[in-house]
């Protein structure tokens, strides 16, 4: 069974992907504000590899941020 921390941070970053694409600058904030929490606390309580795979979903987050 998969973490559920690690599920809701990858889904979160999905939604903020889309966010950004079609929501308003006020919608992208908190889709961004609360991807960025939910990686936060998953990575506290995942394993080694859970860890990598938030840390590349960090990446793509980092990367709509800049856009």
């Amino acid at each position: 069974m998969s973490n559920p921390l690690f599920r809701q941070a990858r889904q979160f970053v999905e939604e903020a992907k889309h966010t950004v694409e079609f929501g308003s600058d006020m919608e992208i904030k908190a889709s961004i504000a609360k991807a960025k929490n939910a990686l936060s606390s998953a990575y506290a309580n995942c394993n080694v590899y859970e860890q990598r795979q938030l840390r590349q979903l960090q990446g793509q987050l980092l990367e709509i941020t800049e856009s």
